[in-house]
């Protein structure tokens, strides 16, 4: 009877301790690890707002990348000649530059991660294009005249050496420049309070918007 016992239960104890030994060697299953929430974007009146933790940033010509913490929350879309400017919510202080988008006939003013300003621009024929590139401020006037096109430049931000610059120009549908970028006047006059001589100016080629400015 025992040697019966034996024979009918070492099998038996066999399959037992192979599934126990199966059960060991397969680790157990691991909930899966939550996923984050997408940062939120928060709409605050004039601005929209980026995370601290999930802020964007703009990537420059010349590699470096520049954090933006906030834009304008522009109600419209922005016509020539049109501008929108608050530096609500912003402290004073804070590094200033300036981005320009040739393909979205653009202007962007920052000021410590947020942005304070954007305006419609005119920029340079195929004849005579504006350049890209990052540009410090290399002399600002307030009152200007190009003796080479024998024409005032308001507010006048030189970029370079042969006489690119941003100035106050009449912003008007069809009208382009000798490689200056033209900004509406009052825009002109608020930008050329805001920045000083070495501050960054970045003319960027772009992308093409979905829609063209109107």
């Amino acid at each position: 009877m025992t040697a019966r016992f034996w024979k009918t239960a070492l099998p038996l104890l066999a399959a037992l301790a192979a599934i126990g030994l199966i059960v060991w060697l397969v680790p157990p299953r691991r909930s899966p690890a939550p996923v984050a929430p997408p940062p939120v974007v928060q709409e605050s009146g004039p601005r929209i707002l980026y995370p601290a933790d999930h802020t964007p940033s703009i990537a420059l010509p010349d590699g470096r990348r520049e954090p933006v913490r906030s834009l304008l929350n522009v109600a419209r879309p922005l016509y020539y000649g049109d501008y929108a400017w608050n530096e609500d919510g912003v402290g004073p202080s804070g590094p200033t530059w300036v981005r320009i988008d040739l393909a979205r006939q653009t202007i962007s003013v920052f000021r410590d991660g947020h942005e304070i300003g954007t305006a419609i621009v005119l920029y340079g024929t195929d004849g005579k294009p504006t350049p890209t590139g990052v540009f410090p401020i290399l002399s600002k006037a307030e009152r200007h005249r190009s003796t080479l096109y024998d024409a005032d430049m308001p507010f006048m931000l030189r970029l370079t050496g042969d006489g690119v610059a941003v100035h106050a120009s009449d912003v008007q549908r069809g009208r382009a420049t000798h490689g200056c970028i033209g900004i509406p006047p009052a825009f002109a006059k608020l930008l050329y309070a805001q920045v000083k001589r070495g501050d960054l100016v970045v003319i960027d080629a772009g992308s093409p918007p979905a829609k063209m400015v109107t």
